[in-house]
């Protein structure tokens, strides 16, 4: 009696997903050993657990700097320029997501600027030309109270040594509105 088809979708009870996880990644590197071996291929897997914890196989411990005093020059250049290749690629998707995420925080900066602006608005109003106060209060360098529309600009940035207490958790993250 063969097993069912099961429909490929993400399971919502958390014990029985860590059990599936464990069972399957143990498979894949198992079926990944053997087909190392059986069709003397160079395999490589490398898998990342929700918890980010990194389960690998190589077929060939060279990937990782072992077993090199057999390799002649032109073999470790290939190697090298391998391993080189695929840094590489990691780095820019790691940037890649990086620039997305300052994009995604700049636009939620925006909006929350926006409705900072507007709340503004409604609880002292605007002032006419007559009126002498129209750009009443400055935060961050940027008056509130006549655009709306001024962008606020994130970008990542090396936390700063600090003689004073900050509240903010923008700050703490390394975050600074410009």
């Amino acid at each position: 009696m063969g097993r069912g088809k099961i429909v490929i979708r993400r399971i919502d009870n958390s014990t029985s997903r860590q059990v599936t996880f464990s069972k399957r990644r143990n498979g894949l590197l198992k079926k990944a050993k053997e087909l190392a071996i059986l069709c003397d291929a160079e395999v490589g897997v490398m898998i990342f657990s929700s918890t980010g914890k990194l389960y690998d196989f190589a077929s060939t411990r060279q990937m990782m700097g072992e077993e090199l005093s057999g390799l002649t020059v032109k073999d470790l250049q290939n190697l090298e320029s391998q391993l080189e290749m695929s840094l590489r690629g990691v780095r820019m998707k790691k940037d890649q997501m990086l620039m997305d995420e300052i994009q995604e925080l700049t636009r939620k900066g925006n909006l929350i600027h926006q409705e900072n602006m507007e709340l503004y608005k409604k609880v002292y109003g605007t002032r006419d030309v007559n009126g002498a106060n129209k750009e009443l209060v400055v935060t961050n360098g940027q008056s509130i109270g006549e655009d709306v529309h001024v962008p606020v600009h994130l970008q990542l940035s090396q936390p700063q040594q600090q003689n004073y207490e900050t509240p903010t958790r923008a700050t703490k993250l390394g975050l600074q509105l410009h």
